[in-house]
């Protein structure tokens, strides 16, 4: 059930699905992971199979809903071996063995290698990637921007047109620094101090001067700055932000190398970061934002989304963040058991099969020419997503990463070897007296059901 949930949401033919959270609030996307996420079910092998579809999203950031659907279909297919009272061991071994065998020819023969480097080859991988999502249209644009920021994470704004969206070549946050930029004067008003404001003076005055000793040009700091130690670092000509975040906090101090400081009497003149080449505030949308740019060595950037409606901005950064997958694994990878062990084969068709289903092609036709294809030494033939026509992938620059396709064969053949294993559900439960006395184990379970 849970595969056929997902299987109209592979390919380029995609549907999406509309889901409805517990608040109340609706989620459209075709994303197999984010589907799955919403659902709530008690089955355990069900939950066991939404795990999968996270741990994949995790591992290489793409192939949630094909590994669910080949999953679904290796446990359809050994059912009819189970039927014949064939045991499960001997389905497993055979499962295990036609993995071995897929992951050798993958690496050895279906691989191809790229440059790294060259951005035309690292965008046609990407782009097969998005097409078959919301964010396609805008292909060239989304492969960019997750070239230029493969290893960040994305900042969004809920605003603005699609073609908006930017990549900075270092972090921004979605916070104003303190300090307006005219800052309103008061002249001639009467502070009454106390003992004990004068000491909370002469303190703060202390931190200050101990972080205005560095001549720093922008503080930043996880807590709160008060209004009289923003007086004097803006007296002194410094812009302070306050509350930001941890993650942006580091994010920040790798980009312009410094160094994250606790107290202030233990500053040194290394840990200010002096890589930082602009500090910038600008109005998006009602909003103001902070820009920290043309840092010397980023190790870290900012990719801002804009779009017409929250719906269909959190779709656009669930397509880019696969996108963004995409550009990591290619970056990390440079690269009687004959029944069922067929029986796997038969159920790795499940993809061309979706894909040839999903566009109203015939799908017994299609998939006896793609036999064909590959008996003959094709190997590189599928079916295209678009027409649910035979094409040969490499002239549609269709590719996949290495890192993507192995995680997924190993999670799907891996989930259907662990539930074939299982040859019953037991459950605990405990059952309440009548007159309120506490609970007791059923009598004729011995507390298992």
């Amino acid at each position: 059930m849970i595969a056929d949930v997902i299987r109209t949401c592979l390919g380029p033919r995609s549907m999406l699905k509309m889901l409805m959270d517990p608040m109340g609030g609706v989620v459209m996307t075709n994303d197999g992971n984010a589907i799955l996420r919403e659902i709530t079910v008690q089955h355990p092998a069900a939950k066991h199979m939404i795990e999968i579809a996270r741990t994949q999203d995790e591992e290489v950031g793409g192939g949630t809903s094909s590994v669910v659907i080949l999953a679904g279909e290796m446990l359809a297919v050994a059912e009819q071996y189970l039927e014949q009272n064939m045991h499960p061991l001997i389905i497993i071994q055979a499962y295990r063995q036609a993995l071995d065998h897929a992951l050798e020819a993958l690496k050895d023969t279906l691989s191809v290698p790229i440059d790294i480097n060259d951005d035309t080859q690292m965008t046609e991988v990407i782009k097969s990637c998005i097409g078959t999502k919301f964010l396609g249209q805008y292909g060239d644009l989304a492969c960019g921007m997750a070239l230029r920021g493969r290893r960040t994470v994305a900042t969004t704004g809920e605003s603005g047109r699609r073609g908006d969206r930017r990549s900075r070549n270092g972090p921004g946050l979605r916070r104003p620094p303190t300090d307006p930029p005219n800052p309103p004067q008061i002249p001639g008003g009467a502070i009454e101090e106390s003992c004990l404001l004068q000491i909370e003076e002469e303190h703060v005055k202390e931190l200050c001067a101990d972080i205005l000793a560095l001549r720093p040009d922008v503080v930043i700091t996880e807590k709160g700055v008060s209004d009289l130690a923003q007086h004097y670092l803006v007296k002194a000509g410094v812009t302070c932000l306050r509350r930001v975040k941890k993650s942006d906090n580091n994010r920040l101090a790798r980009a312009c190398g410094a160094t994250i400081c606790n107290r202030t009497e233990e500053l040194k003149e290394s840990d200010v970061g002096t890589q930082a080449g602009l500090f910038e505030v600008k109005k998006i949308g009602d909003e103001y934002f902070t820009f920290i740019t043309k840092c010397q060595d980023p190790k870290a950037c900012t990719v801002l989304l804009r779009g017409p409606s929250k719906d269909i901005l959190n779709e656009v950064e669930r397509n880019l963040q696969d996108a963004l997958g995409v550009a990591w694994n290619l970056a990390l990878e440079r690269g009687v058991r004959q029944w069922p062990y067929s029986a796997l084969a038969q159920a790795l068709e499940v993809i061309p099969r979706t894909l040839a289903q999903n566009c109203g092609a015939n799908i017994i036709r299609v998939l006896t020419a793609l036999r064909a294809k590959h008996a003959s030494g094709a190997t590189s033939w599928g079916v295209d997503g678009e027409m649910g026509e035979l094409a040969d992938m490499n002239k549609l620059k269709i590719w996949e990463p290495l890192a993507v396709k192995e995680q997924v064969y190993k999670t799907a053949v891996e989930t259907a070897v662990l539930l074939l294993r299982i040859d019953d559900i037991v459950s605990g439960s405990k059952k309440a007296k009548d007159g309120g006395e506490g609970a007791q184990l059923p009598p004729n379970m011995g507390g298992m059901e």
